[in-house]
């Protein structure tokens, strides 16, 4: 088997950033001693009896360590010590604090440390363990809202799918992958959480199951992907198989299931080899969806297509049958054959604008 240089054995370890304050501490075990921890674990255990993704509950996991480990140096050991002026002690400490490099923390990165602790707060308001939620009165940063720096133009995403070497077994895996990421505009974890069972080749469907938000989608798998998807599947996932209990779509040169982490440094990796130095995954949902629009997809089908539950700021989303996505997706997104016909894609966009319209009437009246 063919060993990709850029991919590692399997093994998730937890990264602790580093903070100002973490040289003050004797070690990370002050932390499972401190009082807060029971509430923090019965917090994080809460959330998932909720129903929160796992990947949220490591989120607000994440955030609170650093706080508590904050809270440890400073003395604040008990629930009603969280003031106001402690809590914004804490949001001038993240604005001021700078990375190994010198560089501030992204607003981002405070916004989320301060939500995890907002969201334990509230937690511990709502089981009688303090008095008053002094988190709610933060007032939170605000997020910047900035298009992507740079969207990969067509020409630019033909040189990226010619970079995975074809003589290699794992070249192949590499561009299916690609394609499939650039077809459907699916976020890497979506891809990573693909199953066999969930690509329909013979349909051009994938079903993409608890993306983000927790939402279900069935979208349509353009031709090119699908024939390299299909060339996977027939030369090469046997040949990486490991255990024949393993239902995975997309398997690592070690016969594992695919992280987001490791496919984002592969991608990264092919993108950089095609002269692009910015983006991974991402810059793939961004091309694909930029490249649809420009040959005239309707916002809205886009939007079924990523799987975003809304529209600019307002609450509309359209539900969309798979049968015309996968129009859509045929005449617009630009491994399709032959030229557009926008005339086509509005066509269908009003059409099928036009039977939602009366199936809301029909539905309406039946409720009368």
């Amino acid at each position: 088997m063919t060993r990709n240089p850029t991919t590692k054995p399997r093994g998730r370890h937890r990264k602790h950033r580093l903070y100002a304050w973490r040289g003050n501490l004797k070690d990370v075990a002050a932390r499972s001693t401190h009082p807060f921890m029971d509430y923090v674990e019965q917090y994080l255990q809460w959330r998932r009896m909720t129903g929160a993704s796992e990947r949220s509950v490591q989120a607000h996991d994440d955030a609170l360590a650093a706080f508590v480990d904050w809270c440890e140096v400073r003395g604040v050991r008990e629930p009603r010590e969280l003031t106001r002026a402690v809590l914004e002690t804490y949001q001038r400490t993240l604005f001021l604090m700078r990375k190994a490099d010198g560089e501030p923390l992204s607003i981002r990165t405070q916004l989320l440390r301060l939500m995890g602790v907002r969201g334990w707060c509230a937690w511990l308001s709502r089981e009688r363990v303090i008095e008053h939620n002094a988190a709610a009165d933060l007032v939170l940063p605000s997020a910047p809202k900035s298009l992507p720096k740079s969207v990969p133009s067509v020409g630019q995403i033909a040189r990226l799918m010619a970079q995975p070497d074809l003589s290699e077994v794992t070249g192949v895996r590499d561009r299916a992958m690609l394609e499939v990421l650039y077809s459907t505009g699916m976020r890497r974890m979506e891809l990573c959480n693909l199953s066999l069972a969930d690509v329909d080749l013979e349909q051009g469907t994938v079903w993409i199951r608890r993306g983000k938000g927790k939402r279900d989608r069935f979208i349509p798998l353009g031709a090119r992907a699908g024939e390299w998807v299909g060339r996977y599947l027939d030369e090469v996932r046997p040949r990486l198989m490991v255990r024949a209990d393993d239902w995975s779509l997309f398997l690592t040169d070690y016969g594992e299931a695919y992280q987001p982490s490791r496919l984002a440094t592969l991608v990264r990796r092919y993108m950089r080899l095609a002269g692009l130095m910015q983006g991974a995954c991402h810059a793939l949902r961004h091309a694909c969806a930029t490249h649809m629009l420009e040959n005239g997809a309707d916002i809205r089908f886009i939007q079924a297509l990523l799987g975003h539950a809304e529209l600019s700021t307002t609450q509309i989303y359209t539900h969309v049958a798979i049968g015309k996505l996968k129009a859509i997706h045929a005449t617009t997104h630009p491994t399709r054959q032959g030229p557009v016909d926008r005339r086509e894609g509005i066509t269908l966009l009003l059409a099928e604008l036009e039977r939602e319209a009366r199936e809301e009437v029909d539905e309406a009246d039946g409720g009368l």
